[in-house]
Order: structure tokens, then sequence, then C-alpha cells
């Protein structure tokens, strides 16, 4: 575990993913999950760029060939394809990135720090072949469908 990345005031998750370390009640990386919550949030509220940043940001924390790295560098492709689409109905970009993402994403687990990466792996590639598959789409964390509140707004504005 990586002192930089602790962070024990986050919370348990719903069930047992990967990240979280069940013997010691604590996420392997608590800011890499502080920031999948917001992230995850925000997308599901259609705020793709805020998603961007919250993943942007902690990605930095981690080197090249980690599976951390490798799972936010997805995760940045996933909202900034979803934000190609949606606010410039840019297709081929949304699915070049998606294509990205979807390489990123190639041998992390697939329950991530909570977020159904199967689900993101399976709607991503259904998106390649017909853009539609996004439109209302949102990510699942730890089961559920959360959506943004004023604190992962608040969260993403103070990554600037």
């Amino acid at each position: 575990m990586d002192e930089h990345t602790r962070d024990p005031t986050v919370g348990p998750p719903a069930g047992n993913p990967t990240g979280w370390l069940e013997d010691e009640q604590v996420w392997e990386h608590g800011t890499l999950r502080r920031a999948t919550i917001h992230g995850v949030r925000l997308y599901n509220a259609g705020a793709y760029h805020e998603s961007h940043d919250c993943f942007e940001d902690e990605w930095y924390n981690y080197g090249r060939g980690s599976a951390e790295s490798a799972f936010l560098h997805g995760m940045v492709q996933v909202a900034a394809g979803a934000y190609k689409r949606v606010d410039f109905e840019n297709d081929a970009g949304m699915r070049s990135l998606f294509e990205t993402a979807l390489q990123y994403f190639h041998g992390v687990p697939r329950d991530y720090y909570g977020v159904d990466l199967l689900g993101v792996r399976t709607t991503l590639t259904n998106a390649l072949a017909d853009p539609s598959a996004l439109d209302g789409w949102q990510i699942t964390l730890d089961g559920e469908r959360p959506v943004a509140g004023p604190a992962d707004f608040e969260y993403a504005e103070a990554l600037e």
C-alpha cells in the first residue's frame, strides 16, 4: 500500500471487490476509491467533464503498468468518450476513446474498486457497433447506479 494513496476515511464497499482489504477493513488505495465514487456519480449525472477530471487527477498517483493506472486511464477514456458523443455528437471520437479504454481495461478485475467493469466493457463494446447503446447508460458501483450530489461537484471543483 502506498502511503500517499491511503485514506482511512473512505468507507467500506457493498461486497468484497478488488481493492478492498477485507482482513484490514481498509481500501488498498483509499484515494482511488474516493475518486472512483465521485467520478462514477458525476458520470451518471451526465457531468462527463467533471467525471473525467476525478479519474485523471487520481491517475497521476500511479506509474505505468499498474492495474490502478490502467483502470483510471480507462475510466478517463470512458468519460471523455461520453463527452464526445453527448456534447459534440462525435461518434468517431467516442469510438476511438472507447477502443483505447477497452485496451486499458484488459486484465483489470471485473469488480475493480466496486465498479462493474464487465458491464462497462460490455456497454463500450456495444457502443462501438451502435453508439446509441451509450444513451442513458449509467455505471454500476457497488451494485447501484449512484448519481452526483453537491459534494461530488465540490470534489471535482477542488481539483482545478
